[in-house]
Formats: structure tokens, sequence, C-alpha cells
């Protein structure tokens, strides 16, 4: 079990009320406290940024970077790096794959090219590898719009229904067409 599930089963099995409370403050503070530190650590390390880029590569002083907001790769070149390595696979599924951006709304804007067409599970497949490799690259999106898959649609990153960006008359974010 990870160390951030562990915490979260700990917390969950105190009592509600006050000895929970003190608690959850206790572990945000924590946090906080080792937040701060580690900006300092970055901070120190923007003067050696070989080295900081390759902290930034180990999975675990990575995943501190994200969770602290301190990552010092870019969200666009952590997404397209992403796409860098599942872009082999993809070729064998369902072509290439261009990456048009992040919208305001935090939801990452792809495109397919080519695809395995009648095939709904190579489409999903496709699907499940980006959203797979982009959410680990870059876990503050909102979302993923994959425009040219035989379902097009929106993969959910934690977040509610999508909203309907194909509608009659709205814009779309990615292209700033209207829809028909």
């Amino acid at each position: 079990m990870a160390i951030g599930e562990k915490i979260e089963q700990l917390l969950d099995s105190l009592r509600p009320g006050r000895d929970k409370e003190i608690a959850e403050e206790l572990v945000r503070l924590l946090v906080e406290m080792y937040g701060d530190g580690l900006s300092r650590i970055v901070q120190i390390l923007k003067n050696d940024p070989d080295l900081l880029d390759r902290l930034a590569g180990d999975e675990l002083v990575e995943s501190l970077l994200l969770l602290h907001d301190l990552h010092p790769v870019d969200v666009d070149t952590r997404i397209q790096r992403a796409l860098d390595r599942v872009r082999p696979y993809l070729g064998s599924h369902a072509g290439g794959v261009d990456y048009l951006g992040v919208d305001s709304g935090g939801i990452v804007r792809l495109r397919l090219e080519g695809s395995c067409h009648g095939c709904p599970s190579s489409t999903i497949t496709v699907k499940m590898a980006i959203e797979t490799a982009i959410t680990a690259a870059a876990p503050e999106v909102a979302g993923i719009d994959v425009a040219g898959v035989s379902q097009p649609g929106l993969l959910q990153v934690g977040m509610g229904p999508p909203p309907d960006w194909h509608a009659p008359g709205t814009v779309c974010p990615a292209t700033g067409a209207e829809a028909s």
C-alpha cells in the first residue's frame, strides 16, 4: 500500500469530531511544511537546471513537485513528452496524435490521425493509453478531448459530465469554430 493511501486509511479510521479535525490539520501542516522546504530546494537547484531536470525525472520526486505545483517543466512540455512515449503504441492502433493545447478550462485538446475503422476496442485502448500517459504527466488537467476517433468525446479526469462542445450554436474552444 502506498504511503498516501495509508495516510488516507488512517484518517478515515478516526472517529468524526475533534480528534479527526486535529489529525487532518496536522497532516495539512506537515504537507505545507514539506512543500515549503521543497520549494526552497527547487529555487536553489534552478542554478543547476540539469540536476533539477534529473530530479524531476524521478517518479517519486516528480509526484511531490506536481503535488506542490513546483514542477520545473511546463504543462505543455510534460504533455508532449507523455505523448512522445505513447506515440509508437498509438501508431500501431490509431496512427498519429496532434497536441492542440490546453484550453482555459484545463481541457487537453488532441486530434488523432488515422484509426482502426470499425474497431471500437481499438478506440477505447487508444483513449486509455492517452489518458494514462497525460494524467501521469499532468495531473492538474481537468479532462482530455480527443477528436478524430469513431466515438469522439471527453476523457474524464475527476470531473462531472462533460459539456457538449458540439451542440448547435456552441463554439469549440480548441478550434474556435461554431458547431452546426
